[in-house]
């Protein structure tokens, strides 16, 4: 069994994805992977053939309040998306699909 994980970030405020967003993963203590959003504000495949495990997955959105958004996901199986929407003084996070 694998996993594998996507994401992408969009500003809220603008209506537009967020261009440049670091993301990292991580399994434990250490890094994993990491990227930047692209043009579309989507990273098409952080990382691919993740075992199964409570990871961490850290964004730094461009907003004036949220230097550093961490959230703890548990992947199992399959494909996970985590998009992240982001305002100056808001967010939220669901799976996607």
């Amino acid at each position: 069994m694998s996993a594998s994980l996507s994401t992408h970030v969009l500003d809220t405020a603008l209506g537009e994805p967020a261009r440049g967003v670091h993301v990292e993963l991580f399994y434990g203590p250490g890094p994993l992977a990491s990227g930047q959003t692209d043009d579309d504000g989507r990273i098409p495949m952080l990382a691919d053939g993740l075992d199964p495990g409570a990871y961490t997955l850290i964004f730094h959105p461009p907003s004036p309040f949220f230097t550093r958004v961490e959230l703890g996901i548990e992947l199992v199986e399959g494909h996970y998306h985590v998009p992240l929407l982001v305002s100056p003084y808001g967010c939220a996070s669901y799976r996607g699909s």
